[in-house]
């Protein structure tokens, strides 16, 4: 059944064509021609308020952005029935030669919320969502069972968690691991604050979170 196009996304359209585009359209042509080169793959949760592209203020072509659900990487594993994240890391790496993957999670994550209520016996309706957070349901059960943390903390801590455990999966893909090692490929984690706009990036030898100086 059709139905009409949403308004204010063609509103957004008009808006992008009279403006950016307008001042970026050789860039854009470039691209057409060329193809794409960007650097650096981000993979993002697929959350409406932490969009890469605008936090990083990327332009066309600087970032090849991946979101799902809760930024999480699986481990390699070929013999998986589908491989939306799998494939796109590895279009990034073996096709762009990408030379820096950034794992980033956010503050009050959907999909982190919901591994932890699935810890504590309140699983989140739906087919698909329940199953694509078992990745993370040991880590997310001793995070839940720690009584010492509030509801608040348990949520900041397992979202810097499955970053850094996003970072160990991609090291289980044997061509990320071989570009790491060889020093052609950089793998980095960061956190986004929505309510403070704070970007906290993530020590690659301590894992800790720090914010960058501006």
């Amino acid at each position: 059944m059709t139905q009409q196009f949403p308004p204010f996304l063609i509103e957004g359209y008009r808006n992008f064509m009279s403006g950016r585009y307008a001042t970026e359209s050789q860039r854009y042509r470039k691209l057409a021609d060329e193809g794409q080169k960007p650097t650096t793959m981000v993979i993002a949760c697929c959350d409406s308020r932490a969009a890469p592209e605008t936090i990083f203020d990327a332009g066309p072509g600087q970032l090849f952005v991946l979101r799902n659900v809760a930024n999480l990487v699986p481990p390699f594993g070929p013999d998986a029935a589908y491989h939306g994240t799998s494939s796109a890391i590895e279009f990034a790496i073996i096709h762009l030669k990408v030379e820096n993957i950034v794992v980033m999670g956010h503050g009050r994550c959907g999909g982190i919320a919901g591994a932890l209520a699935t810890a504590a016996g309140h699983a989140p309706e739906g087919a698909f969502i329940g199953k694509w957070l078992t990745m993370i349901e040991e880590v997310a059960g001793k995070v839940e069972a720690n009584s010492l943390l509030t509801s608040s903390e348990q949520q900041t801590a397992l979202e810097r968690i499955v970053i850094r455990q996003s970072i160990g999966n991609l090291m289980t893909f044997p061509f990320v691991k071989e570009r790491v090692e060889a020093g052609a490929l950089s793998l980095h984690g960061a956190w986004f604050d929505i309510s403070s706009g704070e970007l906290w990036t993530m020590n690659g030898e301590s894992g800790d979170f720090m914010r960058p100086e501006l």
